[in-house]
């Protein structure tokens, strides 16, 4: 957990993809993030976290559901969607907490 609060606490906006390998909607998110990074290059550091695998950083930010996507800018939470997100939105989302 000390190495996550380190990573959201960056300047740069940190958008954190909650997932499981169970979850198919999940699978439609990566080809997603792709393009937001394609977009943004160093601008937003972008992670992946399996809430089966992490369980305790899962509760600790309360994911009732997966795909759950959060925005993070200097450890605070600026935004957060449940289920599949568009590229243009997520871009969108990230500009404006830049």
């Amino acid at each position: 957990m000390a190495n996550f609060n380190e990573i959201i606490k960056s300047d740069t906006p940190v958008l954190i993809d909650f997932y499981a390998e169970w979850c198919a909607p999940c699978r439609m998110i990566p080809p997603i993030l792709k393009q937001v990074k394609d977009s943004m290059g160093e601008q937003l550091k972008i992670i992946k976290i399996d809430v089966d695998k992490n369980p305790h950083v899962a509760a600790a930010y309360n994911i009732q559901s997966v795909p759950t996507i959060m925005l993070f800018k200097n450890g605070k939470q600026v935004w957060r969607n449940s289920g599949v997100s568009q590229a243009n939105q997520l871009i969108s989302i990230v500009q404006s907490n830049i």
